[in-house]
This record gives structure tokens, C-alpha cells and sequence, in this order.
């Protein structure tokens, strides 16, 4: 087994479930931070600032700050200040979206944006789908912060980002590019915030279709924790496999 230098770790069915906490998530962040292993809270979530994201973790009881934290939200807008010729962006999404856009020296505008960006909106409307539309078919560029069809809640499955998504790309035509998992554009801007190499990185999580594809497709190893999202009967059924797999953090041998 090889020996992790540092982790990517996904939160929500990882380290907590809705508003409880998994208490193999708490054993096994005290581990890490005492064997003095570097490590990045890893989410998709890109509603909430990583100032906000940190305040949840501490309500769990997680050692974290803001610093810790990477979102879908930081990485999209890390990639579109790359990519872009223009600062000028249209931005569907909470406040976590736009704010890291913001400070990433983007300016959001509905004005002949260079792009439009959406990232999950508990408001989105008929209005922003229109401009989101106008926007794409004058020329900009289309991206996601992430493909997430549903968001599982307390209250069930309900439409994920990617749905959002889907809905201005069959209007425009133009499919958006995706930035948070399983794409590449995040975990290429955590290992780069984590400073340890992909060979040395171990991704963790509990969705085998977004964190553990993550790590397949960046060829970054990868754990999968089963009693999340996905479930072991599921895992074995599926065609997509993790360098390893264990039923609760308890389980992982560190090395």
C-alpha cells in the first residue's frame, strides 16, 4: 500500500450526513492532523464560501478553516480567470459562486458577458435562464460548476446543478464544460492548494460516480466509503472501481 502524504476528502455523506455527523469521520481527521498528513476538505457545493463551509465543519466538531477548503465554486472561478480573454462573466448561482468570482478579479454582468457560469440556485428562474440563454447563443463560453443532476436532501432527491444545466444547454445547444467532480479542472486545483503529488494524494469519498471518478479520471488513487451515496451492492454492480474500499473511516490502515 502506498504511503498517502495527503487526502482530498469529500464532505457531506463522508464526514457528515445532513445535520449529523459521522463519528468515523471525526476518529479518522484526528488521526490525520496527528500523524501531521496534509489534507483539503473537497466539496462540490458551490453555494456556500469556504468561510461558511468552515463554520459547519467546526459545528461538527472538524478542526477547519477557510483555507482548508476547496469548492467547486473556487475552482471554477480559478479556471474561468485562466481561460477567459475577458473579466466579464454572468453568473448563476449562490453567494459562495460569486464571491469566489469576484476575487478571482472576474466581474459578473448581464451585459455581453465573455461567459456565463452556473452553479447551483435555489432562485433560479425563467429570467436567468433567459439572459443565461441570450448570452450563450451571442457567443460566450458555457461552463458548470458541477454536473450533479440531484441533491439528496432530507426531503429526497431534489434538482441538482447539473439539471439547471441541462435545462439552458437544451435551449442553447451548447453543452457546458464542467469544472467541480468528477472533472479534472478541480482536482487539479486541489492537488495544487494541497502541495503534495497526485502519486502521493488519496481522494476520498462516498459517491462513486463524482469522487471516486474524480480520482479515476485524474489517475489520483481513491477510497470509497461505503453507507454515503453509494452502497456496497451498488459498488459491486457498477463498472467504475476505487483503489480501495471500506465500510466506515474506522476501517483505513494508515501507513
Amino acid at each position: 500500500m502506498t504511503r498517502y502524504r495527503g487526502y482530498l476528502i469529500d464532505l457531506d455523506g463522508t464526514l457528515f450526513k445532513g445535520e449529523e455527523v459521522v463519528p468515523a469521520g471525526l476518529s479518522f481527521i484526528k488521526e490525520l492532523r496527528k500523524r501531521d498528513l496534509s489534507y483539503l476538505y473537497f466539496t462540490n457545493n458551490s453555494t456556500r464560501r469556504p468561510e461558511q463551509v468552515a463554520e459547519k465543519l467546526r459545528g461538527f466538531g472538524y478542526p477547519a478553516t477557510p483555507e482548508q477548503v476547496v469548492t467547486s465554486a473556487q475552482a471554477t472561478a480559478a479556471h474561468l480567470a485562466e481561460e477567459l480573454n475577458s473579466p466579464d462573466v454572468y453568473a448563476v448561482g449562490g453567494e459562495g459562486l460569486k464571491a469566489a468570482l469576484v476575487q478571482a478579479g472576474l466581474r459578473l454582468t448581464e451585459s455581453r458577458p465573455d461567459a456565463v457560469v452556473i452553479g447551483l440556485d435555489p432562485t433560479f428562474t425563467y429570467d436567468k435562464m433567459k439572459t443565461a440563454c441570450l448570452a450563450i447563443r451571442a457567443g460566450a463560453r458555457f461552463y458548470g460548476t458541477n454536473g450533479d443532476l440531484v441533491l439528496p436532501t432530507e426531503e429526497g432527491l431534489l434538482p441538482g446543478n447539473g439539471s439547471l444545466c441541462a435545462a439552458v444547454a437544451a435551449a442553447t445547444g451548447v453543452r457546458p464544460v464542467f469544472i467541480g467532480k468528477p472533472e479534472r479542472p478541480i482536482v487539479e486545483y486541489a492537488l495544487d492548494r494541497l502541495g503534495v503529488r497526485p502519486e502521493e494524494t488519496l481522494i476520498v469519498g462516498d459517491n462513486l460516480s463524482t469522487d471516486i471518478q474524480a480520482g479515476v479520471k485524474a489517475g489520483i488513487d481513491t477510497l470509497l466509503v461505503f453507507g454515503g451515496v453509494t452502497t456496497a451492492e451498488e459498488y459491486r454492480k457498477g463498472s467504475i472501481r476505487a483503489t480501495y474500499t471500506v465500510r466506515n473511516l474506522r476501517e483505513w490502515e494508515f501507513i
